[in-house]
């Protein structure tokens, strides 16, 4: 029986059972390297993220330049937000940095990476073209976590939907309304969004009256019921600065509107309303001033 030749080219042995073997495991150390600076710098962001403040101060602080973000939670909410972040950010990192290892080990294994490179570009091309909407919706959730447009417990305005957010995801948000009904809304069809709960909130009050009311009486009464809530220790850390009376906005059918204004916190402006709205009645009673009702005058004017 012949003797089989089994033995490589000398050079041929040392590029297989020296050069090629050294190339992967360089290129797994240096990926693995690569991946821990990547996943310090990120969390280094993420912590700088986290423990950062909106500059501020607290409510009626006298030496405060900026106004604080009174948000209920909302070191904890931009906590989780730059958690959310970094999580996302390492784990796009890592899928890029081990794809181009394994590719680079491939090649370096004599494998042609031409056909899986262009098979690639192939499959991302169709996937563009074929998820155009699952990225846009995505991208969209990305950018809506980054920039804090709004989050779990905001109450926020999106034309056809608008409620309490419920849950916030990179692809949809969900939000139930007044009347309990649930929202699922695709981040990517957003085109504007209001939120009544980022940093503070304002009480528009428009009190109607009639035009035989003394207008400067119905302007003190308001002024003198907007500066009690003020100083109620009820509202102490929710009135945030002394309320204004803006005075006559409009003249309407049945009688003058007077404006008045109070800055809150954040989602408490419909307590502060419905207080001051008690309170205008009960005062207006008092002083003999009529809250004109236009069901009551187009009955007045059939009647006649």
């Amino acid at each position: 029986m012949p003797d089989l030749d089994l033995q490589l080219p000398e050079g041929r042995a040392f590029e297989y059972l020296v050069e090629r073997p050294s190339g992967v495991l360089l290129i797994v150390v240096l990926a693995l390297v690569l991946r821990w600076l990547v996943r310090r710098a990120i969390g280094r962001v993420v912590r700088r993220a986290g423990a950062g403040s909106v500059p501020g101060a607290t409510p009626r602080s006298k030496a405060g330049e900026f106004l604080a973000d009174l948000r209920p939670g909302a070191s904890q909410r931009r906590q989780q937000r730059a958690t959310a972040i970094g999580d996302l950010l390492t784990s796009i990192a890592s899928i890029l940095i081990a794809g181009i290892a394994f590719v680079m080990i491939l090649d370096q294994l004599g494998v042609n990476i031409a056909p899986l490179l262009t098979g690639a570009g192939i499959l991302g091309v169709a996937l563009g073209f074929g998820a155009q909407t699952l990225v846009k919706d995505f991208l969209a959730g990305i950018f809506m976590i980054l920039e804090d447009q709004y989050g779990v417990g905001d109450v926020i305005d999106m034309g056809e939907a608008s409620g309490t957010v419920e849950a916030v995801g990179l692809r949809i948000t969900r939000l139930r309304d007044v009347n309990g009904t649930v929202w699922y809304v695709r981040n990517g069809e957003v085109v504007r969004v209001g939120n009544q709960s980022q940093t503070w909130a304002r009480t528009v009050l428009d009190i109607t009256v009639s035009y035989d009311a003394d207008l400067d009486v119905v302007q003190q009464i308001l002024a003198e019921e907007a500066h009690a809530v003020y100083t109620d220790e009820k509202f102490s850390e929710v009135v945030l600065e002394e309320p204004e009376v803006w005075g006559v906005e409009r003249f309407d059918s049945d009688g003058a509107v007077v404006r008045v204004v109070l800055k809150t916190a954040p989602l408490q402006q419909w307590a502060v309303a419905r207080a001051m709205r008690q309170r205008i009645k009960y005062r207006f009673d008092e002083a003999g001033i009529e809250i004109p009702s236009l069901f009551r005058a187009r009955v007045e004017e059939s009647s006649e």
